[in-house]
C-alpha cells in the first residue's frame, strides 16, 4: 500500500505554491508550475474533478523533486 494519498488538484497546487513553485501557464485543463529559484524543477497538474490517482501524485512529486516526507508534512499543515 502506498503512503501517498489520492488528493484533489487544489491540494496539490496549494502544496506546490508552499514549496516555492509558481504557476507559469495554463493550457486547457493542465497547469504548469516552475520552481522560483531552480527553473529546472517543473511539473504539470491536471485540473479534473475528483481525486488525482496516487501514481500521478507520485509522478508530480518526482518531476518537482519534492520528497514524499516533505509532501506529507505540507499536506498535514493545510
Amino acid at each position: 500500500m502506498s503512503i501517498i494519498p489520492a488528493v484533489r488538484s487544489k491540494e496539490i497546487i496549494a502544496i506546490l505554491l508552499k514549496a516555492g513553485f509558481r504557476m507559469v501557464r495554463q493550457v486547457g485543463s493542465h497547469v504548469r508550475f516552475q520552481h522560483i529559484s531552480d527553473p529546472t524543477r517543473q511539473t504539470s497538474v491536471p485540473i479534473h474533478p475528483g481525486d488525482i490517482p496516487r501514481w500521478l501524485v507520485r509522478q508530480i512529486l518526482t518531476q518537482a523533486r519534492i520528497p514524499v516526507k516533505e509532501f506529507l508534512k505540507l499536506l498535514r499543515k493545510r
